[in-house]
């Protein structure tokens, strides 16, 4: 028994001490990027980037709830451009993400507000460049985090991974067909 509870009792003491460590060695900045090449000039890439529309076309988070309610509002492929979403799914949660910068053929940036299952903000660019024939598409994400969010940020990074391997890799597909 006292075997168990020592056990245990250090396990407690490593969550402690990580948790302590991750709230002071990791920054209130996050940033995540991911990128694909995908075999298409960068105009044929622009046409899945630049709406919202086209966006949630191969966006990975709107598989999460298909009864999800989205309105768009604002003029599609323009600043302003904003779909919002709200799910009962907390996977999927609520929020609005409106394009704030177009570049054409070269980059989309948006503000992305999230209303549950946690309230925040956050930004996003998707950043075309040409290599040869094809277009490197790089996806970054940036936003401040609290403590409490920095704790989690190795399985932040590890969703962030998933989540934009597979957008990336729809888009891909999408552009590729």
């Amino acid at each position: 028994m006292k075997t168990i509870l020592k056990t245990i009792g250090v396990i407690i003491l490593l969550i402690i001490a990580y948790a302590i460590i991750a709230m002071l060695a990791f920054g209130k900045n996050y940033h995540y990027e991911k990128s694909v090449v995908v075999k298409a000039p960068k105009e044929k890439v622009w046409q899945q980037i630049s709406s919202m529309k086209a966006f949630n076309e191969w966006n990975p988070w709107m598989k999460l709830d298909k009864t999800m309610k989205i309105t768009y509002t604002g003029t599609s492929g323009e600043v302003g451009d904003k779909y919002c979403w709200d799910s009962k799914n907390d996977d999927a949660g609520a929020g609005c993400q409106e394009i704030k910068e177009l570049v054409l053929n070269e980059k989309q940036k948006t503000e992305m507000i999230f209303a549950k299952p946690f309230e925040g903000q956050a930004t996003s660019e998707i950043v075309l460049s040409s290599e040869g024939n094809s277009t490197k598409v790089l996806w970054t994400m940036d936003t401040e985090q609290d403590p409490m969010m920095k704790i989690m940020r190795p399985i932040m990074d590890y969703q962030m991974g998933k989540s934009y391997e597979e957008g990336l890799n729809n888009l891909k597909a999408l552009v590729e067909k």
